[in-house]
């Protein structure tokens, strides 16, 4: 069996990435916004409006997990999905979600499966403390087949400018306190599939590993934890000097993202229980790199903090049920660009 990769299954990251430096690119050329704070590439985009408050607004969607959906039938954890891809992007700035808009593409409307879906999305708002204000549905006869859908998420927070989380005040040896995820989320469903289909390990979704608890395809089709009523409440004490949620990109990916230029991180990957799923992926043939590269492989949310407010910070997540983790350190370094 030769080595799977996100790439080899029709996703490239260099490329995803290369693709906001064009964006990048295309907005240098305007005057910039003088109420527009930060650039493109971070969780959120914050915008002034006055009064100290800052609005912050994210998008995104649930990427090829629809498809296994399709295949499993189980549809619900989808709309919980589209939410949490959009809350949890949104509260790393220390953002309070005010409301979320849903869009939905398909080839022929199927009400009993849409249905489902905005179920999914109206009690994960309710769980995220916002609203669910709006939306467009849109059929698409030959565009998308007959059983073809997309999804995509908008949503809008406020938080004071005064108030906001952005990495800036991270420093060498400030320490990564991760939260577990539910399982996979909603990225790397491209690989995903292609370690589990034919061209990996041809596993029947409706399988029951031994040891397991639930089959195959309901673990890949957990849905993705909402991390705002816990983001919010460490970012409260005021000790939280940055935030990341785990998506595209893996832990490094993204906690790099909200750490200073001069600045890199030491995560240690045995500090944590890896979920079962993963271990069945990456059985399929998928180096260990790819794997960290690709998935949040267990740990889904991360604060950055001093050792000095690390028990402060803890005791506001146990206080939620939450299990926080120290999984590794802010490090310096002298070769990032």
């Amino acid at each position: 069996m030769g080595k799977l990769s996100y790439e080899k299954s029709g996703v490239s990251i260099s490329g995803g990435d290369a693709w906001v430096e064009t964006i990048k690119g295309l907005l240098a050329k305007r005057p910039k916004d003088k109420n527009c704070l930060g650039g493109v590439g971070g969780f959120a985009g914050l915008y002034r409006i006055g009064g100290g408050q800052c609005l912050a607004a994210c998008c995104d969607g649930v990427g090829t997990k629809l498809e296994l959906a399709k295949a499993t039938g189980l549809y619900r954890g989808l709309g919980q999905d589209l939410v949490a891809m959009n809350v949890n992007d949104l509260v790393t700035v220390g953002a309070r979600p005010l409301f979320f808009l849903d869009y939905a593409a398909c080839g022929k409307l199927n009400e009993s499966i849409l249905k489902e879906i905005v179920q999914g999305v109206i009690d994960a708002c309710g769980e995220s403390l916002c609203t669910l204000l709006g939306g467009e549905t849109a059929e698409m006869p030959g565009v998308y087949d007959s059983d073809g859908f997309d999804l995509a998420g908008f949503s809008v927070g406020i938080v004071e400018e005064e108030k906001i989380i952005d990495g800036s005040g991270i420093q060498e040896g400030d320490l990564l306190i991760g939260l577990p995820s539910s399982g996979i989320h909603s990225n790397g469903y491209s690989l995903v599939r292609s370690a589990l289909g034919k061209e990996g390990l041809d596993v029947a979704l409706d399988s029951l590993p031994t040891g397991w608890q639930e089959t195959v395809g309901e673990a890949v089709m957990r849905p993705t934890k909402l991390y705002v009523k816990a983001a919010l409440a460490a970012a409260s004490t005021g000790k939280v000097r940055g935030m990341a949620h785990i998506t595209g990109g893996g832990m490094l990916g993204n906690v790099i993202r909200v750490i200073p230029k001069h600045l890199d991180v030491a995560v240690d990957f045995l500090s944590w229980r890896r979920p079962a799923v993963f271990d069945l992926i990456q059985s399929a043939g998928i180096e260990e790199e790819e794997m960290r590269r690709v998935f949040n492989l267990g740990i889904g949310f991360v604060f950055i903090a001093a050792p000095d407010d690390l028990k402060e910070i803890e005791k506001s997540l146990e206080a939620l049920g939450e299990e926080p983790a120290v999984i590794g350190e802010v490090i310096k370094c002298t070769s990032r660009a």
